[in-house]
């Protein structure tokens, strides 16, 4: 029997003989979809330049923009040159646990006034 590198050999595919393939988005490798590392990008419609030009001319109060929900696939070989995924040790392979979520830019916004000198309630 032949050494298994991965409890899943790589893939999702538990149970199917075949999944369709799906192209990656960076060079456009035919790649099964179960094997593809997929990410959903998730950005604003509009550049941050022109966000504040569209909210003072905007005739509503309060008029959330909308965003743009791209989901990408990409092969083994792209997402790792990409950074996307990292090569893990042996043990770090058995690691199962999903990798910490973090928040963006919420904790910064609350420390900015304390760290320019300013007191928070200055700011309300």
């Amino acid at each position: 029997m032949a050494t298994q590198k991965r409890r899943n050999n790589g893939r999702s595919k538990h149970g199917r003989g075949h999944v369709k393939p799906v192209r990656c988005s960076n060079c456009a490798r035919c790649v099964p979809k179960d094997k593809a590392i997929s990410r959903f990008l998730i950005r604003n419609m509009v550049e941050s330049a022109a966000i504040r030009d569209i909210t003072e001319a905007s005739v509503f109060e309060e008029y959330a923009l909308p965003k743009l929900y791209i989901k990408t696939l990409y092969c083994v070989s792209c997402a790792i040159h990409a950074h996307i995924v990292r090569v893990r040790s042996r043990e770090g392979r058995r690691d199962r646990t999903p990798p910490a979520r973090f928040s963006r830019g919420f904790n910064k916004d609350a420390k900015k006034p304390a760290a320019a000198g300013a007191p928070a309630a200055a700011k309300a």
